[in-house]
């Protein structure tokens, strides 16, 4: 996939995490409402090309309303945040978002290391490769593409084997695809920061 090892991607901090959503939000208010979104306000290190994904979700009860991603480092990380909150706007799965909505999402950004196959002779050693809780996986096998975040695991509660079946439907494929040795496998971690409430504090988010 041409991308840079994840060690040599620098962590964020919190005042960059915190930059980040308010950026994402910044731009999803200016999509709902058919505006523009302004000048964006993005330090130095937002130049650098990462990959990232913006998720909506409806307050308090957390159901998903759209998330949106560049999991490779195609763009500078503050053109991805814009590019990224624009698409989750109109998540396909969803009706778009409309301005009355807007006082009732939690935005929350996902900040990616470039994904690294996960290379296994024996197939079904695969599952002792992937670590719940830290890694998000993505599946490929020919046109068919599926990526699931590192923290969906730990929300659904699923263990390393059902994580990438589950990655093998997102694909649009059958459960045990990841078996096939001509199904391609890469995991990536990610730097996860989200509002409390809407509009709110913002914080870096654990995987539990």
């Amino acid at each position: 996939m041409g991308c840079l090892s994840r060690f040599e991607v620098e962590d964020m901090n919190e005042k960059e995490g915190e930059r980040a959503v308010r950026i994402a939000r910044q731009t999803i208010e200016a999509e709902a409402k058919d505006d523009d979104p302004g000048q964006i306000d993005a330090p130095g290190s937002f130049r650098e090309k990462r990959g990232v994904f913006v998720t909506i979700h409806t307050f308090p009860d957390m159901a998903l309303r759209g998330c949106i991603g560049y999991p490779e480092p195609v763009f500078s990380l503050g053109k991805a945040l814009v590019k990224a909150a624009q698409g989750a706007c109109h998540d396909p799965r969803f009706p778009y978002l409309r301005a009355q909505e807007l006082a009732s999402i939690v935005v929350e950004v996902s900040i990616l290391t470039p994904p690294e196959e996960i290379k296994a002779e024996d197939r079904k050693k695969l599952p002792a490769m992937v670590k719940v809780g830290q890694d998000g996986l993505i599946l490929e096998r020919g046109y068919f593409r599926g990526l699931l975040l590192p923290q969906v695991a730990t929300e659904w509660d699923w263990d390393s084997e059902t994580f990438l079946a589950e990655t093998c439907v997102k694909a649009g494929l059958t459960p045990d695809c990841w078996l096939d040795k001509s199904s391609k496998v890469y995991k990536f971690q990610a730097e996860i920061f989200a509002e409390a409430e809407p509009r709110g504090k913002i914080g870096r988010k654990t995987i539990e």
